[in-house]
């Protein structure tokens, strides 16, 4: 699988959204007016706008990016190491234009780059682009496909690998990592409770670590999908600048 893609030329990344606002009743009254549009249409058993609300942050009209993990597998000799690297914070437009400016550079320098995620192509290369665009944030090429013949598109996804054409299959990322004997990443916490932990808690921290949690697991299940050892915990590190 992925013969021709290099090791070293895949971003592995995971993003972490929540809620726009803390609660229900923290939103403008024209916003709070859509989302109950949108909650009708999400509504299965006459569940409330107020009681959909927290899953609000899914998507990304109504949410936002309070933390993107990135990674790359570095390999030297025959060895191979992780670095990490997170952008994250209160400030979602500062925290795109700092990831926009560290891919805009990294393609530059590695113009066969890919993107990797877990769920990626329905969930965080779209959120993000659109987050981008709500923030005025010009959106990085890789990240920008409107136009481009599937092939031009550098997203790998390994829930949509592990398919194998299977349209209907879903696959968790926790579940994956239990069957090829990888650490688990929800060891914490879970999707589930980032918007608490953030809102509440006030423990972005604690999320940061989750994000990166995700992102080395990504990582590691590609390696498994190539047939190659995972890395070493002792060999992943975080990146300072």
């Amino acid at each position: 699988m992925l013969n021709d893609t290099k090791l070293d030329e895949i971003l592995f990344l995971d993003i972490e959204t929540v809620p726009a606002y803390p609660n229900y009743n923290d939103m403008p009254e024209d916003y709070r007016k859509l989302w109950d549009r949108k909650a009708q249409s999400l509504s299965r058993n006459n569940e409330t706008p107020l009681e959909l609300y927290e899953r609000a942050g899914i998507y990304a009209e109504f949410g936002k990016i309070i933390c993107i993990s990135v990674g790359i597998i570095v390999i030297q000799d025959e060895s191979k190491t992780f670095r990490l690297k997170s952008y994250f914070g209160d400030n979602e437009t500062q925290l795109l234009a700092d990831f926009a400016s560290m891919l805009n550079g990294l393609t530059t320098r590695k113009p066969n780059l890919n993107l990797c995620a877990h769920n990626g192509k329905e969930f965080d290369f779209p959120y993000i682009a659109r987050r981008m665009l709500v923030n005025g944030i010009a959106i990085p090429s890789i990240l920008d496909v409107a136009g481009k013949k599937p092939w031009e598109v550098k997203f790998l996804d390994t829930m949509e690998l592990w398919k194998f054409g299977d349209v209907k299959h879903y696959t968790s990322l926790n579940l994956l990592s239990y069957i090829f004997g990888i650490p688990s990443p929800k060891d914490d916490i879970d999707g589930s409770q980032v918007a608490q932990c953030y809102y509440q808690l006030n423990d972005l921290n604690r999320i940061v670590t989750y994000c990166e949690k995700d992102v080395l697991t990504v990582a590691q299940i590609l390696l498994k999908y190539k047939g190659l050892p995972i890395v070493p915990a002792e060999m992943v590190s975080r990146a300072e600048d």
